[in-house]
């Protein structure tokens, strides 16, 4: 098959599904959508793409293809490739669903939480010497800390997790929650 060809070509409709459900998908997490929609397509691609294939399969801008790859390798979601005999670089998506999440999380968990606890935390430190901020206002902020606090260190342990005890965890659903309860939530629950 030819370069020619290859462009010529319509992407079969459940991949064309995919790519827009998750371009959809995207705007509602606050990712831009020619982003997500260039992660999509690189995730069920079979072999690496490079920009100009991946502009005219999505008939998108080459300047919006370039500046949503640079955002895809810096949330390490795609990574350059070379392939032999061509000078140009090509881009596939990791491929591992779970390694995949991790790096989103990873990702957001650096972009919204941390920098929410240290926000929180100067807020807790200001109001504590400020007489102006009441009693009620600096529990709500050290209420709020402790448990940004305790999200982000829940997150931080279940992304240390090995995949294959997440993959147990995730099948397990409210069997954990189950146990956590005890015997008295079990009771009242029904079970």
């Amino acid at each position: 098959m030819t370069e020619l060809t290859v462009k010529k070509q319509r992407l079969p409709a459940a991949v064309e599904r995919f790519v827009v459900h998750w371009g959809e998908m995207g705007d509602v997490w606050g990712v831009n959508r020619s982003v997500a929609q260039i992660h999509a397509l690189l995730y069920v691609s079979d072999r690496p793409l490079s920009a100009d294939d991946i502009a005219e399969r999505l008939r998108l801008a080459r300047s919006n293809v370039s500046t949503s790859l640079r955002e895809l390798l810096a949330w390490a979601l795609v990574r350059r490739v070379q392939v032999l005999g061509d000078r140009r670089d090509y881009y596939e998506a990791e491929a591992d669903m779970f390694e995949m999440v991790r790096r989103i999380a990873q990702g957001r968990k650096s972009r919204e939480i941390d920098p929410a606890i240290a926000v929180l935390r100067a807020c807790v430190a200001e109001a504590a010497g400020d007489p102006r901020v009441s009693a009620a206002v600096r529990k709500r902020f050290h209420a709020m800390l402790v448990f940004t606090e305790t999200v982000g260190r829940s997150c931080d342990e279940i992304l240390r997790l090995p995949a294959p005890v997440l993959a147990r965890l995730m099948k397990m659903g409210g069997a954990v929650a189950r146990f956590v309860r005890g015997p008295e939530g079990r009771k009242a629950a029904g079970r």
